[in-house]
């Protein structure tokens, strides 16, 4: 049989007080008997040391770290059908061929573009085909859990999330805290009277049906840009726009 190396692309829950606020209450061993034994009549003496059962309870976003956006995260419909919730996303579409674009060079406020797509395929020698899950590295991953870094990233264009839909990719993520540009960015030139821009990477999925990934980690421990597994399974919730998922690259040795 041959050997699996895994590399975990999933960050860790944890209490945080970011963007989607992430609250995890801890019952350790021992208050979980106040909790959990006593109520029913147990006795400390009566319990395997002493102890009960550790237990968490658990207060967050489907949005909060690494996770999967389904289609009704960006409208209720998606190419002129009612748009799946992340229950309704077929499995087939979360297991396959991963392919790593690195595009670290650019920096916060620039747009992903197909050019620079296209760029990054040639230099690797790849040809993206159906059910890749592709996965956009810009290193922004390497800030998480700081000061700002929901606004440290650069963001796919419109247009390069439609081209990479038109290769018949319907799962794709990236190592960042959204999948388009800042929202302080993107606020700004509303502002300034430029609409069309403002989640239009998000937006295309009511064009074109797919499936993002935000807040990967570890796309720089992928050791080769392509020739790997990916499995990015979402928990299903039932019609949610947005599923937590233990993303996960399998590379044979």
């Amino acid at each position: 049989m041959n050997k699996v190396q895994f590399i975990d692309l999933s960050a860790p829950l944890e209490n945080d007080g970011g963007k989607f606020p992430e609250e995890i209450k801890y019952i350790n061993h021992e208050e979980a008997i106040k909790v959990f034994a006593e109520p029913r009549g147990m006795k400390k003496s009566d319990l395997p040391d002493g102890t009960y059962a550790a237990v968490e309870n658990v207060a967050l976003s489907t949005h909060a770290k690494t996770h999967m956006d389904a289609p009704w995260h960006y409208g209720k419909t998606s190419e002129g059908k009612p748009a799946k919730t992340i229950d309704e996303v077929p499995l087939e579409w979360c297991y396959g061929d991963g392919v790593v674009l690195d595009v670290s060079h650019k920096k916060r406020r620039e747009f992903i573009t197909v050019e620079d797509l296209q760029e990054v395929l040639n230099t690797i020698g790849y040809k993206i085909k159906p059910f890749d899950i592709v996965l956009i590295r810009t290193d922004a991953s390497k800030h998480i859990g700081e000061e700002g870094y929901d606004t440290m990233h650069p963001g796919m264009s419109k247009e390069a999330t439609l081209w990479l839909i038109e290769q018949g990719v319907k799962v794709m993520g990236i190592d960042a805290w959204g999948w388009d540009r800042p929202f302080d960015v993107m606020e700004e030139e509303y502002r300034q009277g430029i609409k069309d821009r403002f989640w239009a990477a998000h937006f295309a999925g009511r064009e074109k049906e797919y499936c993002h990934l935000e807040n990967l980690v570890n796309l720089d421990q992928i050791p080769k840009p392509y020739g790997f597994k990916v499995a990015v399974f979402p928990i299903k919730i039932k019609r949610a726009s947005a599923g937590w998922v233990r993303a996960v690259a399998l590379i044979e040795k």
